[in-house]
């Protein structure tokens, strides 16, 4: 069986944001499953942030990099257009497009979800878009010194490491065609990306990590290469992965993807993930399988398509074999 056609037929489901999460689309895609996308609606940085606080919408970044990434032409000049960020004009720069284009469709179509749909429509979107939630959310962290970080783009760039996470208000209510999605899929996919920022924030919406314990295909959890300076600096993997359990995926994981080269280059400044013999060992002792693969791209922060392509191919094999 080719890897392209190991998925047909079936759904798969990928849960995070920021720049992982188009990556697991397009391999996702390229295994021939029908893919929907979970977004989390914490984003409060940058273009996203602005749109949030001048207009009252929900983040569109996230939502419109995966948007793109399920494009019939990703690379055909819409897309392209939706990705053009400026970089001067008054009250322009720093705005994606894409992102001007979703707050005005939410304008002229009476809603977010509506906008997302609209935006789908217009790029031929191979699958959907789902924000984890409609409520206007803000992200708390508790960091190892036990001080008290607020709003997403501060915890992203906290000196000190994370201990908790916590959305306000607490459990907001979930949009409710992201339980459907989950209960309903043969493969979930959480991650990469950044722990508390981009994955966990999508659980502590009410009913998500229910859901994803309810489902009966595969659920894996894909670890990040390198860790993030400040966020989750000095963790392993089963540190990683003991964090979305204190978050509340205690049960709702089969199985961890780790990156496992020891002789790939690491860039200079980059802490990798540790994914040694210790860290898988305390993986496996949470109840999770465990797979190990060459995952990074040539930059070596990021995972690559192609390689998310084989393991997520291979931990379908693992899981049900």
């Amino acid at each position: 069986m080719t890897l392209g056609s190991r998925g047909a037929g079936r759904r798969a489901v990928a849960v995070g944001g920021g720049t992982g999460l188009p990556r697991v689309l397009s391999a996702l895609l390229a295994l021939g499953f029908d893919v929907a996308a979970v977004v989390t609606m914490a984003d409060d940085g940058g273009s996203s942030g602005l749109l949030r606080r001048e207009l009252g919408i929900l983040p569109p970044g996230d939502v419109r990099n995966c948007l793109v990434a399920l494009a019939a032409e990703p690379g055909g000049t819409l897309a392209r257009v939706f990705g053009y960020r400026f970089a001067q004009g008054e009250g322009l720069a720093g705005h994606a497009l894409g992102n001007l284009v979703i707050a005005a469709l939410a304008d002229v179509c009476g809603g977010f979800p509506e906008a997302v749909a609209e935006t789908e429509r217009l790029l031929g979107c191979r699958g959907q878009v789902l924000p984890s939630t409609l409520d206007d959310v803000l992200l708390h962290a508790l960091d190892s010194d036990g001080r008290e970080v607020r709003g997403q783009a501060a915890v992203a760039r906290s000196a000190s490491p994370v201990a908790r996470v916590y959305l306000e208000p607490a459990s907001p209510g979930a949009y409710p065609p992201v339980l459907d999605v989950l209960r309903q899929a043969d493969l979930v996919v959480v991650g990469p990306g950044s722990l508390y920022t981009s994955i966990i924030p999508n659980f502590l919406v009410g009913g998500v990590a229910d859901a994803l314990r309810a489902c009966s295909g595969t659920r894996v959890y894909v670890c990040n290469v390198a860790n993030q300076r400040g966020e989750t600096s000095g963790m392993d993997a089963a540190g990683h992965v003991k964090a979305l359990m204190a978050h509340g995926l205690a049960g709702a994981l089969d199985a961890v993807v780790v990156h496992d080269c020891p002789g790939h280059a690491v860039p200079e400044g980059v802490e990798p993930v540790c994914a040694g013999a210790e860290s898988l060992a305390r993986i496996r002792a949470l109840g999770c399988e465990v797979v190990g693969a060459d995952l990074a791209d040539a930059d070596g922060l990021h995972h690559s398509v192609d390689a998310l392509m084989r393991v997520l191919a291979e931990v379908d094999r693992v899981v049900h074999r």
